[in-house]
């Protein structure tokens, strides 16, 4: 399929589902009018994604990552937690979701597919939970508490992400089960930690991704400048740390089975969002600047290294060693640009940034990405703005088998980001769709 905005040109006038059609006179479709029926429009580009399942990667038939045979005990819910575990369920470890009666605050989340008449398997729940089965447990009942402890006698670790104490106010903390489990390893993720290893202030708040993002020092950093802050779009105050944690508990799993000793894992969103914006209290430690407001998607130290728009899109160029620099110069059709004084080291194109980006700029709008690409593809780290429709047609993402289609309790497969993790004797894959709450309770109670 051709990438998004090009369909959007070829198209001609759709009708969405409520017999309307756009309101303009030439033969392609009015965007706004897609904006006001969004999510239910019925037009060819709109159904293109019911077929997607078909052109991806399928799913295995089993486990196959070098976790295998590792048991993964997943109290968590909303997002961070299921992140975590699912990267451990795509390394091939067996996750055991353990849900209350209600389920997962994520299951009746939007979106849904459109044969989903009970709304209780939702895309994010359908995706963060993907390689697990899945077991109801009531915890405010002892024969459920005793089951659960049963399992951890079981299991080569827990993870859980709810607030400090919430667990150990059920009787089943870490020192409970390491008490059953001296080898257990124990994974928490919270907003601000556990108090067994740094009793924040805040360690009873509740956070999300926002919370993180805004505390760690993301949203101060992001954004157009000084007046304009803003998250990040993605969820990464939460998958970050849900990476982190999957890093620590596999960590502790390698320390345990060397000496069978568990441990206590503990990862606080927070934490995670201060280091992966570690920049700031860089550049405090060494230049002294409380504050690094954000510069939009221009970078202080290399020039040029921002993103352009096109005749068709947008387009990423980073030229920062001065290699780099002379094979763009040559490319724009100014070879002398390489050697001239005022450009030829990264230090002289960071002094003049503003006539380097314009002259940029102007080459730039007046060529297709594709036409870019040709130029300079290769020579020069460029790529395009690709929208999540064109990742679909994308040659690097087909032949690194980046996207895996997935079934469903109901209706068509859907199509998942597969793991980047890639290996040649025990590949990542998924072989296990979400499960449906409780779907394996009775089997995994029975082993």
């Amino acid at each position: 399929p051709l990438p998004i905005m090009t369909r959007l040109q070829e198209l001609s006038h759709p009708v969405c589902s409520y017999g309307q059609s756009p309101r303009n006179t030439t033969n392609r479709p009015a965007l706004s009018h897609y904006a006001l029926c969004a999510g239910r429009i019925t037009c060819e580009l709109m159904d293109e994604h019911l077929t997607a399942h078909e052109h991806v990667t399928p799913m295995t038939q089993g486990p196959t990552g070098p976790l295998q045979g590792i048991r993964i005990l997943d109290c968590t819910q909303a997002i961070a937690g299921p992140w975590s575990t699912m990267m451990l369920g795509d390394l091939g470890a067996d996750v055991i979701k353990i849900e209350a009666p209600r389920g997962d605050l994520q299951r009746p989340m939007a979106p849904y597919t459109r044969e989903d008449q009970e709304r209780s398997y939702g895309g994010s729940f359908s995706t963060y939970n993907r390689n697990k089965r899945g077991v109801v447990l009531d915890f405010s009942q002892a024969a459920d508490k005793e089951t659960f402890l049963d399992l951890v006698e079981t299991a080569d670790a827990v993870v859980e992400n709810m607030r400090a104490g919430v667990m150990d106010g059920l009787g089943l903390g870490w020192e409970v089960l390491q008490e059953r489990n001296p080898r257990l390893v124990y994974g928490a993720i919270r907003g601000f930690g556990d108090p067994r290893t740094g009793s924040s202030p805040y360690a009873d708040w509740p956070a999300y991704d926002v919370i993180a993002q805004a505390m760690g020092g993301l949203v101060a950093q992001n954004g157009n400048g000084p007046d304009n802050r803003i998250q990040v779009g993605p969820f990464v105050g939460d998958i970050y740390p849900g990476t982190i944690g999957a890093m620590g508990v596999l960590a502790a799993l390698f320390h345990a089975q060397r000496t069978g000793q568990g441990q206590f894992v503990d990862v606080a969103m927070v934490d995670s969002i201060m280091a992966l914006t570690e920049m700031g209290v860089m550049r405090y430690s060494y230049l002294g600047r409380p504050d690094t407001p954000p510069s939009g998607n221009s970078n202080d130290f290399a020039v040029p290294f921002d993103v352009f728009k096109t005749v068709d899109g947008s387009v990423a160029i980073a030229a920062p060693t001065d290699n780099h620099w002379r094979e763009l110069a040559a490319a724009m059709g100014h070879p002398e640009w390489g050697e001239d004084e005022d450009k030829a080291t990264i230090r002289a194109r960071v002094r003049n940034r503003e006539p380097i980006d314009e002259a940029l700029t102007e080459w730039a709008r007046t060529k297709t990405n594709e036409e870019i690409l040709d130029a300079i593809g290769g020579k020069v780290p460029c790529g395009p703005v690709n929208l999540p429709g064109d990742l679909f047609s994308d040659a690097h993402v087909e032949s690194r088998e980046m996207l895996v289609a997935v079934d469903q309790p109901s209706g068509r497969p859907i199509v998942q980001v597969a793991s980047p993790i890639k290996m040649t004797s025990t590949p990542t894959g998924v072989h296990r769709r979400a499960p449906r709450l409780g779907e394996h309770t009775e089997e995994v109670l029975s082993e």
